[in-house]
């Protein structure tokens, strides 16, 4: 189990924790994520995600359930999610949320969240919110230590973005954890599907 989620990649990842939503065939998986943007985060094409399915199906991820032919159309065949893959989304997630050195794994990390139990979520984003801060710190004196040898300002504007842009995300964090928090915050895998939700799930079948 271990190794198989090892090489979870987070395309996989994504198609794993799209099957909790109910059975799919690849055709509609492929649909659904463009339809959600999920191509913000991952690449997403025909051979990709197939071969990924593939690949999930042998390490018993997922399992086929049905194959259906609708027209002319090419027979598809239906997966359903298996406990083991249900099991290795859980893992995955909570072994990307608090790493800070995986910035891709983090943002898909970051959109299955909800998988997780409120309180696991939010612990493991203090995780990473005290890891980001050592990092900020960490930076701040080093940047510092260049100015102070003379170093021209020109060779450190990489520097300048990075303690920008890792003051903004723990300023984000702080927001974040706050937010869901509250227990008015909606959470979990299976809140009440928006009338835009089903509608996608619908079209995605088509």
């Amino acid at each position: 189990m271990k190794d198989a989620v090892d090489r979870l990649t987070p395309l996989g990842l994504m198609l794993l924790a799209l099957l909790r939503e109910g059975d799919m065939h690849p055709y509609e998986m492929i649909r659904l994520m463009r339809m959600r943007r999920d191509d913000r985060l991952v690449a997403i094409t025909n051979g990709t995600v197939y071969h990924t399915v593939g690949r999930l199906e042998r390490a018993g991820f997922l399992a086929e359930v049905g194959v259906d032919r609708d027209g002319n159309r090419p027979e598809r065949t239906t997966y359903t999610l298996t406990d083991a893959g249900a099991a290795a989304v859980s893992e995955w997630v909570r072994r990307e949320l608090p790493r800070i050195d995986r910035p891709t794994e983090f943002r898909v990390a970051l959109a299955e969240a909800h998988n997780l139990d409120r309180d696991t979520a939010l612990g493991l984003l203090r995780e990473r919110r005290a890891a980001l801060a050592d990092a900020s710190q960490a930076l701040t004196e080093g940047h510092g230590r260049a100015r102070a040898k003379g170093v021209p300002s020109q060779y450190l504007l990489e520097v300048d973005r990075d303690e920008a842009v890792t003051a903004a995300e723990l300023a984000w964090l702080d927001a974040a954890i706050a937010r869901i928090a509250h227990p008015d915050f909606v959470w979990g895998p299976d809140p009440e599907p928006s009338e835009r939700y089903i509608a996608q799930r619908e079209a995605a079948r088509q």
